[in-house]
């Protein structure tokens, strides 16, 4: 009964996840939001953005080692960028919307 009580706890965490913005946040708050990213996978984001400068888009994501495609896939739903000038953040939702 507690392992599925936990299950549900976690579960419901993911579903009321705020989007984070890989331009922005700490290994910290990228590790807490996006599945299969622990604190580690999140350090060489943030590392990466560091040594390469802000990511273009979220797809650039999968351009850090340990990142996959199918890890960027799987919190498109999560993830937000900056990188305009204006300072707008760009969710994957937004800008998919715009493709079609």
């Amino acid at each position: 009964m507690k392992k599925l009580l936990w299950a549900l706890l976690l579960v419901s965490f993911n579903i009321f996840a705020v989007p984070v913005d890989i331009n922005k946040a700490s290994a910290q708050e990228i590790s807490e939001s996006l599945d299969g990213v622990g604190l580690k996978k999140a350090e060489a984001i943030v590392a990466y953005r560091t040594a390469n400068g802000p990511f273009a888009s979220i797809d650039d994501l999968a351009n850090v080692k340990g990142i996959g495609e199918k890890t960027v896939a799987k919190n498109k739903d999560n993830l937000q960028i900056s990188s305009d000038k204006k300072g707008k953040d760009k969710s994957a939702a937004n800008i998919e919307k715009k493709k079609k």
